[in-house]
Order: structure tokens, then C-alpha cells, then sequence
């Protein structure tokens, strides 16, 4: 008892020094019977965890304005969909308007037929492009961090961004285009309105493109001059700035697993620019869905991309995300549970022991094995069984930053 007095004493006495950090705040949730709320918390070892010196470098920077906080979330189509990835980024950003805030990295999917955007930004294209994910067994270019690419052949093409969040005002001096030509001579240009910018680097060895901007407001143009011979891939767009600030990037891509990512060669090249604080990991769903799922690869291909990471920032914390209940299709209007979801659960762990990360136990809070039709039925999951309607992700969007929020107060109590 005595214990715990002192230490609410500290908080009280931590909170009137660093005010700030107190508006960061819950989201309100209604409560669902079939699902396990109570488990919405990070799961970590407070005596030896890199989350508290993050959050540690998380307060200083709201507190004076001094550096920059990165986190990442990194994962396959639950997050390429972009409503959940968003959903943690505007309540984490709305929490401190004071702040700067960079949009980050970025892609332009739906450049490409059929492929899915993120809805808090907008792409429109002036002709058709070309898709590389890293999924396919063969890539014409090498891949970086966001493990796809979009490319044009033969004619100039232009991609038009627009950020589309009345809510967020986002902050944009620089803009850092990734990518290459096929011979090394297309550069790409950036229009914002009618003024056209020409890159003050040009760095093909990086693939990096560097932009000063003026006036920068919520849309711009990426043009490649391309002529009858030449092809330019585009990697990725960063949207920097020279401000101290927050920043969430969310890359994500449909069907991808860890081996897929491994097989970028350009991964830490791109997260030397991410700068990664914190990786919040969403890999698994696709190595789960195969009938020869294998633990012991799960786990050893997961600390190769972990290794990568740490090559750029040996302090980056790792939060996982266990995957959800989900269910297998086996013939056309049959499914059968995933049990293999279970042991992804208990590498998760392992992993988070390993690296003095957390786990974020989505499994649990959905409410186990077979939950996944008590949240399809009610109108939180599609009828594929494995993803979630808008709903679904905005809800567990709420529930990740609320867990973020107590791991936080957690901290600051330790």
C-alpha cells in the first residue's frame, strides 16, 4: 500500500511538471459481450523494456517541443486498407495539436488497377500504371521498405496526392520521392499547383529524389518524363519537414508475409529515412493461412526483419500485434477455424521476451478462437472471415490507442 501511495505521489508530481503529457486521453468504447475488452493492454515486462525509454523520448518531445518521434506499423492488408493505421494516428496527432506532424511515408496503390488505398489520401493518375508487390515471385525492380512499386513505360505519366483529413493539418517542406529509371536518366518533378520543382538531390544509388516545396498545402504532383524507351518504378513518397513533431507511417501490403519482406533488398536503405522509434508489427496472417505453417520459421524469419530494423536504430521498441481469429476457406461456402493462429499467439511472446518488446494480444480481445463469427455477425467483419469492415478496424484502432495510452501512464508511473 505504502508503495503504491508513493508512486501516485510521483505521478501527481510528474504531471504537474509535464502537463502536456496528460492530454493524451481514452477513447470512449462501447462494450461488447461477445468480445474481452480486459485484455486490451500492452503486455510487457516493465523492469526491462525498450518502450519506457521511448516513452520517455515520447514526452520529451511533447513536452518541449525538442526531436522527433517515429513509429511505424508495418503489416500486410490490414494495413494497406489504411482505416485502422489512421484511426491510431489521428487519435495519437488530435492528442497534441501543438506539435508538428509529418504524414510520412507513403504510396500511391491505387495508381494501379485494382489495388486499394488508404482513404485518408486521395490519388488520381493521368494514365495506367504498372504493379510490383512483393508478393509476386519475381520483381522486375528492386523493392525498398514499402514492398511495392507502381511503374510507366513508354510516355510521361503524373500521379496526383491529395490529402483528404480536414482534421489533420499536416506539415510539408520536403518531399522525397523514391525510385528509378530503367536507364538512369528519367527525373521526376513536383508540381504543386502551377509551380514545378526540380530535385535539389539526385541520389540513384538511394533511389532518392529530394524536394524543397513552398506553399505546400494539402495535394502535389509527382511527373516522370518518361520518353518511347524509358520506364520509371516509383517506391514511395516521404512527406518531411524540419520541424519537431510526431510521426506515424503505416506501410502495408495485400497478401504479404515475412518473406516478402525479406526479399526487399532496399528495406533498411528506406528505414534510414523512417527513422523508427517504434515498430508496431501486423505480419502473420498470410504465414498462418499455410497448411505448412512452421513456428520455429515464424519466428526466426521475424528476428531477420527485426535485425534489419535494430541495423538502423538498435533502441527501436516492437510492439505485436497477434493476429486475429480468422477462419480458412475450404471450399465455396465452407470455412474451417485457424488454429494456427494460436501458435502465432505464443511466438509473439516469445519474440516480445526476446526484444524487449510488448504484445498487443488483438486474439484475446476479439475473444479467442471462433470469435471471428460473433464479430462478423455483428457487422465488425467481412464475410471472408479474415478482414473487418470499417468498423471493425476503426474500433480496434481505438482499442490500440487506448492500450497505447495506459502503457504510457504505466511508464510514467515506473
Amino acid at each position: 500500500m505504502e508503495r503504491k501511495i508513493i508512486l501516485f505521489f510521483c505521478l501527481l508530481v510528474r504531471l504537474a511538471i509535464c502537463p502536456l503529457s496528460a492530454q493524451m486521453e481514452k477513447q470512449p468504447l462501447d462494450t461488447l459481450e461477445f468480445a474481452h475488452f480486459e485484455a486490451d493492454t500492452f503486455a510487457f515486462d516493465i523492469q526491462n523494456s525498450k518502450l519506457l525509454p521511448f516513452f520517455q523520448k515520447f514526452d520529451k518531445v511533447v513536452n518541449t517541443g525538442e526531436g522527433n518521434v517515429n513509429i511505424l506499423h508495418l503489416g500486410s492488408s490490414h494495413v494497406q486498407a489504411g482505416t485502422l493505421s489512421h484511426t491510431i494516428r489521428r487519435n495519437l496527432l488530435l492528442s497534441y495539436p501543438h506539435l508538428t506532424a509529418r504524414r510520412g511515408m507513403i504510396f500511391p496503390y491505387s495508381a494501379a488497377n485494382k489495388c486499394n488505398n488508404p482513404a485518408d489520401y486521395k490519388v488520381k493518375r493521368s494514365c495506367e500504371f504498372q504493379l510490383i508487390r512483393n508478393v509476386y515471385q519475381e520483381h522486375p525492380t528492386p523493392l525498398g521498405a514499402t514492398g511495392i512499386a507502381v511503374y510507366v513505360q513508354g510516355q510521361p505519366a503524373e500521379i496526383k496526392i491529395t490529402l483528404n483529413d480536414e482534421d489533420l493539418e499536416f506539415c510539408t517542406n520536403r518531399i522525397i520521392v523514391l525510385g528509378e529509371s530503367n536507364d538512369g536518366k528519367v527525373v521526376p518533378w513536383i508540381r504543386v499547383d502551377t509551380t514545378y520543382y526540380y530535385p535539389v538531390i539526385k541520389d540513384p544509388d538511394l533511389r532518392r529524389y529530394v524536394f524543397d516545396v513552398k506553399d505546400f498545402t494539402d495535394s502535389f504532383t509527382v511527373v516522370m518524363p518518361c520518353d518511347s524507351s524509358q520506364r520509371f518504378t516509383l517506391t514511395g513518397v516521404f512527406l518531411d519537414n524540419d520541424s519537431p513533431g510526431l510521426t506515424f507511417h503505416s506501410i502495408g501490403v495485400n497478401g504479404a508475409d515475412l518473406d516478402d519482406y525479406l526479399r526487399c533488398p532496399y528495406f533498411e536503405l528506406d528505414m534510414e529515412l523512417l527513422q523508427p522509434d517504434m515498430v508496431i508489427f501486423g505480419i502473420g496472417i498470410n504465414d498462418a493461412n499455410s497448411d505448412h505453417f512452421d513456428s520455429l520459421t515464424f519466428k526466426n524469419r521475424y528476428l531477420q526483419l527485426i535485425q534489419r530494423i535494430q541495423k538502423v536504430n538498435p533502441e527501436c521498441a516492437f510492439v505485436f500485434i497477434t493476429n486475429n481469429d480468422s477462419y480458412k476457406k475450404i471450399s465455396r461456402r465452407n470455412y474451417a477455424v485457424n488454429k494456427n493462429n494460436l501458435q502465432v499467439r505464443e511466438v509473439f511472446y516469445r519474440l516480445a521476451d526476446l526484444t524487449q518488446g510488448a504484445v498487443w494480444d488483438q486474439f484475446d480481445i476479439m475473444g479467442g478462437l471462433k470469435s471471428m463469427d460473433r464479430w462478423r455477425q455483428n457487422g465488425y467483419a467481412q464475410t471472408d472471415r479474415i478482414h473487418f469492415t470499417v468498423k471493425g478496424y476503426k474500433l480496434l484502432g481505438d482499442l490500440f490507442f487506448n492500450a497505447f495510452v495506459d502503457a504510457h501512464d504505466k511508464a510514467l508511473l515506473y
